[in-house]
């Protein structure tokens, strides 16, 4: 592995709430890890392999990536030096919100996006140019409220395009779910003083090592590494409310605000710093 690989992140902001994107090109190989919130993109230039819900896939430049919450995936360049992507990021309850599940039935709770790797010209051509206004809306804020109606009708129509045509219901989740879900909650209730391996797994009738094997069995990482991951969710949220960056480490167990850096830019491949000004400028829909 190279040591200092090339990578440049751009993330952008949006005009509603828990909706986001970013434009990468990278020669990263990115590890395990998970979102809280969907994600879809387009691959624009090169290739890339990488693990998902579904096992080992590939996407070259026209394809989609999909992934949903809590999906445990991974990243790395197929066949050239790097490769160039743009993503959409959505809570849950915003690709809801876009999709007016009352009204269409297109989403509901328990739906999912059934293939990591999407094959949709027509999808591709409506999320690449709502990509495009959403980034150009965070260089030129003066451009808000000249774009604001067109990006409405470009989320809605690629959010519903997307749960309609590639989207189903949840599967069940893993019965070993069952052993792990409170030492799950027992970490995310206690991002800054975690509890220790052998209070997870007396939490769960088990004994540390196959705590470790069934909480990676379900949750595709270790609970430290879903630990740290969740911490950087946990901050995110509160840097997009407002909370400075150091307040924001402190509150979700980082040892400083170094440490959510780097945890940042290993998690989202951008920095605490480009994601508060992300959020600077534009302004915002109703």
């Amino acid at each position: 592995m190279m040591k200092n690989p090339y990578h440049d992140c751009c993330v952008f902001g949006s005009p509603w709430e828990g909706v986001h994107g970013t434009r990468i090109s990278s020669q990263r190989r990115y590890g395990r890890h998970w979102h809280a919130t969907f994600g879809i993109g387009v691959v624009d230039e090169g290739a890339q392999r990488s693990a998902s819900g579904c096992g080992e896939v590939e996407a070259h430049a026209g394809h989609l990536i999909a992934t949903n919450p809590g999906e445990v995936h991974d990243g790395r360049p197929l066949g050239a030096p790097f490769r160039r992507w743009r993503m959409l990021y959505l809570e849950p309850a915003a690709l809801r919100w876009a999709v007016d599940a009352a009204a269409t039935g297109a989403a509901n709770e328990d739906m999912a996006l059934v293939r990591p790797v999407i094959k949709d010209e027509g999808l591709r051509r409506m999320l690449g140019e709502l990509l495009r206004l959403l980034e150009a809306r965070t260089a030129a804020p003066q451009r808000a409220e000249v774009d604001a109606l067109r990006c409405e009708e470009l989320l809605v129509q690629t959010c519903t395009m997307l749960a309609s045509r590639h989207g189903a219901q949840r599967l069940p989740t893993r019965a070993a779910s069952a052993d792990v879900s409170q030492a799950r909650d027992m970490l995310a209730d206690c991002l800054a003083q975690p509890p220790s391996l052998a209070q997870l797994a007396a939490s769960s009738g088990l004994s540390k090592y196959q705590l470790l094997r069934r909480f990676k069995a379900v949750h595709g990482v270790t609970p430290f590494a879903w630990l740290l991951q969740q911490r950087a969710e946990v901050a995110r949220g509160l840097i997009r409310r407002g909370t400075a960056l150091a307040d924001a480490a402190m509150a979700t167990g980082f040892a400083d605000q170094s440490h959510m850096t780097r945890a940042f830019a290993l998690h989202f491949g951008f920095t605490p710093g480009a994601w508060q000004r992300a959020w600077a400028a534009p302004a915002r829909l109703q």
